[in-house]
C-alpha cells in the first residue's frame, strides 16, 4: 500500500480540526497555545504534502519559515503567560480580561 498525498491531507485535516477544537472548547491558555502548535503543524504537513508531489521547494521553504513564526509566537505566548499568571495567579482566558496592574 503506499502513501498518496490524500492521506497527509487527511492528517493535516484531523490535526487542524482537533487545534481548533482545542482552540473553542478550552479555557487554559497553556492548552489554546498548543492548540495553535496544532494547526501550524497541519499546515506545515500540507505545504510538505504539496511540496513533494509536485517535486518543488517552494512549500518547504515556507514550512521552515512556519516553524520559525511557531516559536516566535511559542516564546511571546509563553511570555505572556508568565505575565498574567504572575499578575492574576490564573492561567483561565476567562478571568483574564485585560493587562493592567
Amino acid at each position: 500500500m503506499e502513501i498518496t498525498t490524500a492521506h497527509y491531507l487527511t492528517l493535516s485535516f484531523m490535526l487542524f480540526s482537533i487545534g481548533l477544537i482545542g482552540i473553542v472548547t478550552r479555557r487554559n491558555m497553556i492548552i489554546v497555545l498548543m492548540s495553535i502548535e496544532l494547526l501550524l503543524n497541519s499546515v506545515n504537513l500540507n505545504l510538505i504534502a504539496f511540496s513533494h508531489q509536485l517535486s518543488d521547494l517552494t512549500g518547504q521553504v515556507f514550512a521552515i519559515f512556519t516553524i520559525c513564526v511557531a516559536a516566535g509566537e511559542a516564546a511571546v505566548g509563553l511570555g505572556i503567560l508568565l505575565a498574567l499568571y504572575r499578575l492574576r495567579h490564573t492561567t483561565e482566558v476567562d478571568q483574564v480580561t485585560d493587562m493592567r496592574g
